[in-house]
Parts: C-alpha cells; structure tokens; sequence
C-alpha cells in the first residue's frame, strides 16, 4: 500500500532518486507517460499541497468578534436533498447553534429535483422566516423564489450555493459558505498524482446537473492533467440523487472496461463511493486496494468510517460541515444587524487513516466557544 510523503523534503528526495533511476514517470501499466522534465516537479508541488493538507490547523481561526445575538428568529433551511450527506451535515450544524443561540429552524427537503426545490422553497417563504438558506442547490432553480424573497426583505445565504465564497451578486446572497473549490479540486487529484507516484488510471464521478459541483469535477479534470502519467479512463455523471440506483451499475461496467488500468477515483461527493463500495466487492477488489477513492467534498460520518475501516475509501476532503452550519447562523446575525458578512473561509483539509485518528467527521476545535462569545451566549 503506498503512502504519502511526510515532508515536501523527503518527497524531492524521493522523487529525484526516481528520476535518475528512471528518466521518468512512465512505468505504470496505465500511463501514457509524461514527459522527463514536467513530472518530477508536478509530483514535488502535489506532494507538498498534500502534506500540507493533511496538517492544517485544527485550532479555530476566524472569527471572534460580531454582533451580539439578535431577539428570538426563525431560518428556513431549504435542502437541495437531506440524502446528500454533506447538506444533511450541515443542517444539524445550524440547528445546534440556532439552540445556542435562541432561534428555530425548519428543515425543508427539496428531496433533490427542481420541482421539489421550488416547492420547498415557496413553502419557507410562506413561513415569513427572517432568513432562508440555500443548501446545495443552483439558486437559478428557483429564481422566482429568489425574487419574492427579496421583495420580502428576506435574507439568503447559500451553502454551496454558488463557486466562490462570500457574498454574491448575481445571484444576489448575503454570503455563500463554503471552503474554496479551487482548493478542494486541486488537493483531491494532487492526492491521486502523490500517492500514485505519477502513474494513475483514474475515474471521476460528478453530478453535471448541480453547476458547483460540476465546475469542481472539471477542475479535478484539469489538475490531473497537469501530471501526464495520470490517464482519465472516465468522466461518469451520475445525478447525487441517482447514486444508489446508477453508481452499481456504472462500477461494473467500469471495472469490466478497464480491469486493472482503474486504480483511483475521485467523486464530487463521498456519497458515491457508499453506493460503490458493494459492487466493488462483487467484483472482488479489496477495500484496502485499487481502485482507490477519494471523495472532493462534504466528509460525512460514513466516509470517515470507511477510510478509518480501508473499506472502500482511502481519503476525502473534508467540509467542517458543523462549523460551516454554526457559521451560517453567524451571518444571519450579521445580517440582522446590518453589518458585513465575515467573509470567513475554512481552510482546506485532507483526512486518510493516516490522520483522520478515528475521527467521524472534520470538526476543528474552538468555534463554538467563539461564536458563543460573540452572541453573548
């Protein structure tokens, strides 16, 4: 089994005794081949981004002074789908502050296509909350909505509403939370270059339908292509609502087209690899081996298990999925007290059995006592 580089020094070491033995990185049965002089530093740049990942800090670092709390509030939380584990995960974490700081919330499930969304959402606004969120869902979806809700003075805040962090325009949000795409992107095919040493046959699972997801698969395409030992075999869209039903299948056919030349994945959402991991094991791959799988996104209890456990995942990117709820709390606040949005990002995270400490979830230390603080609580 390999295992990452601990220090970016030891990964130049390593890397220029490979290139003097070797003249290259083309020995794996899968590569094309990528050529003497760009992989030696693709392979030092994505050990380096790797290591750094995967020691982040864990102490809290944004921040620690805002508005005190505002009188009693109700949110309406509106759920792309609370199937998706990372829109789920996020919808506790709001509830747990909104108790902290003397709101209520309701959880309104779209329950994952169009109409649904656009129902759920007329429905929060027919609850007159304060404020709506947004999670994980294109606001174009429901642009309708949007406009009675603004005609209505409602705030909204959107939670992998739209690519970038902060507030936004067009669609007009008050913030969007969310760690850098960009950043989650890069680091989830860096581990694929890193970890491979350069030679990879890999698979990416999106959902086309959801434009931030499929901006961040796109991103992965374009990082792995930095490596040319790094072959894509296959780019499957598969709806994150469809995942139990397609991703079976797909496997199947994946692992009966490429056989042993599939040797990593990489999925926009951990969700897939749960749907994944039993036709893996019909078609008789072990947990701990190829294909190994990455999840760019969320780290939800399930996937911490089965890194933890070699079961069919060796690695996620992690959202701080509680923070980020205890977060969008925060801004409404901020909202309410017409003051600026924090502008607050989580730094990225790579969680692998290596660090991960039986964790089930990324939970960095200390923003609960600062935000209490900050509300007065």
């Amino acid at each position: 089994m390999h295992t990452v580089c601990k220090t970016p020094l030891a990964a130049a070491a390593a890397l220029l005794t490979l290139a003097t033995v070797t003249t290259g990185c083309d020995q794996g049965s899968n590569a094309t081949g990528p050529s003497k002089a760009g992989c030696p530093a693709t392979l030092v740049r994505a050990n380096g981004n790797v290591e750094q990942a995967m020691n982040s800090p864990s102490s809290w670092n944004g921040p620690t002074t805002g508005p005190k709390a505002a009188s009693h509030r109700t949110i309406a939380f509106v759920a792309q789908a609370m199937t998706n584990p990372g829109v789920s995960g996020v919808a506790r974490g709001v509830k747990e502050a909104a108790k902290v700081i003397g709101w209520d919330v309701r959880v309104i499930d779209g329950q994952g296509t169009p109409a649904g969304i656009q129902a759920a959402f007329s429905q929060a606004i027919n609850l007159k909350p304060a404020g709506i969120v947004i999670s994980g869902f294109d606001p174009a979806v429901t642009s309708r909505q949007m406009a009675q809700a603004h005609a209505r003075h409602i705030p909204l805040i959107g939670w992998h509403a739209v690519p970038a962090p902060g507030p936004s325009e067009h669609p007009r949000l008050f913030t969007n939370i969310t760690t850098k795409v960009e950043d989650v992107a890069t680091i989830s095919a860096d581990w694929i270059i890193a970890r491979s040493d350069g030679k990879a046959g890999a698979v990416i699972f999106t959902d086309a339908s959801v434009p931030f997801a499929r901006n961040k698969s796109e991103l992965i395409r374009r990082e792995l292509a930095t490596c040319s030992g790094v072959s894509l075999l296959s780019y499957e869209n598969i709806p994150i609502t469809d995942s139990a039903s397609r991703v079976p299948q797909a496997v199947s056919s994946l692992l009966a087209r490429f056989r042993n030349n599939w040797t990593y994945s990489v999925a926009i959402n951990d969700l897939y690899f749960a749907d994944a991991a039993p036709a893996l094991q019909a078609g008789q791959r072990e947990g701990d081996g190829p294909p190994f799988n990455i999840g760019a996104g969320d780290g939800d209890p399930s996937a911490f298990q089965r890194i933890n456990h070699q079961h069919y995942q060796a690695a996620t990117v992690p959202e701080p999925l509680s923070q980020q709820g205890w977060q969008i709390i925060d801004e409404f606040n901020r909202a309410f007290a017409d003051k600026p949005a924090s502008q607050y990002v989580a730094p990225v995270h790579l969680s692998t059995a290596l660090n991960s400490k039986d964790a089930t979830s990324w939970d960095p230390a200390g923003y609960r006592e600062a935000y209490g603080k900050i509300w007065g609580r």
